[in-house]
């Protein structure tokens, strides 16, 4: 679509709208970084029990723990590498051995809560930082770019993120898990 507009619209509209690649180039650079390094960690997790993340692994346990992990790690990065880590981390839990595309039709069928709070945890608590979720990080760099003052990190995570987003996952976990 991008391309698309560039071809389709003139360069003085975009000029008056103060187009600019710098927010898009920023996300580019980090989903790149982040999925060219996720690949030795989800070998690891497949491992399961018996890998170098053995304690993680013993250590969730239950689909209301799959769903504050993945929320937890996904509040710093994206969902669908988060949801790539947990659902190989359920595959090295739940059908160690077993090859990938039978256990994944198995967890489909057989463990439907385990897979519906990994993906609840790492869509919902993206939104928790602004590097939690790609579009938070757009816009947070399009406003400041534009003069917009926005909180820090951490004033958005104090003023927004806890009292509010976690306070409503605490009561989802006990309405749903």
């Amino acid at each position: 679509m991008g391309l698309s507009s560039l071809i389709s619209t003139k360069k003085e509209i975009r000029q008056c709208n103060e187009f600019s690649w710098a927010p898009i180039s920023e996300v580019a650079y980090l989903f790149a970084g982040i999925f060219m390094t996720i690949i030795p960690a989800l070998a690891i997790l497949k491992a399961g029990e018996n890998g170098a993340l053995a304690l993680l692994i013993k250590s969730i346990n239950t689909p209301a723990h799959y769903f504050w992990a993945s929320g937890a790690l996904s509040s710093f990065l994206d969902n669908a590498p988060t949801y790539l880590t947990f659902l190989n981390s359920e595959i090295g839990k739940f059908y160690l051995r077993m090859p990938e595309s039978q256990a994944v039709a198995r967890l489909i069928v057989e463990r439907i809560p385990y897979l519906a709070a990994v993906s609840a945890g790492a869509v919902f608590m993206g939104a928790n930082t602004y590097i939690g979720n790609a579009p938070n990080f757009m816009v947070k760099s399009i406003a400041e770019e534009a003069g917009v003052k926005m909180p820090s990190f951490f004033g958005y995570m104090f003023k927004y993120s806890i009292p509010i987003l976690v306070v409503l996952f605490t009561i989802m976990t006990f309405v749903f898990y």
